[in-house]
């Protein structure tokens, strides 16, 4: 058996947090059997978050074998996650998605996600909004983060 990768404290804190969920999150995480040293790990890491919260649940896709899935989500580097809004069976996508391990810092702003789209509002301004809603091409919007 694998060891947990969460601790009671750490466990402790998180279940606090989502004592904030308002709406149910999918976590879809995908993964590869080739040449993904952080599949493992980040699978366990995620799995073990889905269980704290039954407004949490986790969906597993290999990127080889559920091509058409990854191309929907735009998912290309495992291992990949996306945190998408879930109502019943359908699934929304907020467009948030985390390519690599989210551990150190990085999964902190995991959780944030998680609570962020589970309340199903961006808490940006008014003036963000109409701003964004007046953008005439899409915006592809990245932020690099490296363990330092």
């Amino acid at each position: 058996m694998t060891d947990a990768l969460l601790n009671e404290q750490i466990i402790g804190q998180i279940r606090e947090a989502f004592s904030n969920l308002k709406e149910p999150v999918a976590i879809l995480f995908f993964g590869s059997r080739e040449n993904c040293d952080y599949c493992d790990d980040t699978r366990q890491l995620l799995e073990e978050l889905a269980a704290l919260d039954d407004r949490l649940a986790i969906k597993v896709h290999d990127i080889d074998a559920d091509v058409d899935i990854a191309k929907l989500y735009r998912v290309d580097k495992t291992p990949g996650i996306v945190i998408a809004a879930m109502n019943g069976d359908q699934i929304s996508d907020f467009g948030i998605q985390y390519s690599g391990i989210p551990s150190g810092h990085e999964f902190s702003t995991l959780i944030q996600a998680i609570l962020l789209v589970s309340g199903r509002d961006s808490g940006l301004n008014p003036q963000t909004r109409e701003f964004l809603k007046n953008l005439k091409s899409p915006l592809h919007l990245q932020v690099f983060v490296t363990p330092t």
